[in-house]
């Protein structure tokens, strides 16, 4: 009679001789979409899209984010959106209108605005967004008509949107009204980020 340890190791071995092993063979499969190619375009701007689509596989793979690095997220906004020579456009208006960007894709703009009544009118100093056929005031310093010569000013600094067929301008009714200051893309219609001219993420 063999020992209960013998016949134990016996038993799995003849277990283990009568496992059929199917190692699971790796799949692709075909992913059709827009989106993602858009994202890819979007997080690997030296890469154009793919000439055929995306698959996915079901593999599950150790991966290392570049994804920050790729698109440049990595660096902080504050930084990203800092004022450079190369980058700003200058505006100073003055009793006219100022287009100061038409170009689809985000802006930081950034300025002041100085404003004196006439006695007989108001007078306003403003940052305008149009399409050509209306207009909406996204940023005005007014002063009144209060008999009295009075005046103000204010700072302004934002981030605004252009869509396709839009422009951003300045507007200034008066003499007595100025608004000046500087404007800069900070990424483009997509969403992709625009570096201040001159840096280079590293």
């Amino acid at each position: 009679m063999e020992p209960p340890a013998l016949a134990q190791s016996r038993s799995l071995f003849l277990s283990a001789g009568n496992m059929v092993f199917n190692p699971a063979q790796p799949e692709l499969a075909t992913v059709t979409s827009e989106a993602l190619q858009l994202k890819i375009r979007q997080l690997l701007p030296s890469q154009d899209g793919f000439g055929a689509d995306l698959a996915a596989q079901n593999v599950i793979v150790p991966i290392i984010d570049l994804t920050a690095s790729a698109e440049g997220s990595d660096v902080p906004e504050f930084l990203q959106t800092a004022l450079a020579f190369g980058s700003q456009t200058s505006f100073d208006t003055q009793n006219t209108t100022t287009t100061v960007a038409n170009t689809a894709g985000f802006y930081r703009i950034i300025g002041s605005a100085t404003v004196r009544n006439q006695v007989s009118g108001n007078t306003a100093a403003s940052v305008r967004l149009t399409d050509g056929s209306t207009n909406k005031e996204v940023w005005q310093m007014s002063c009144d008509d209060s008999g009295t010569v009075t005046s103000g000013s204010a700072a302004f600094d934002f981030i605004l949107f252009l869509a396709v067929g839009e422009s951003c301008v300045t507007v200034s009714d008066a003499a007595n009204a100025i608004i000046s200051g500087s404007i800069r893309q900070v990424a483009d219609v997509n969403g992709t980020l625009v570096q201040p001219s001159g840096f280079t993420p590293q």
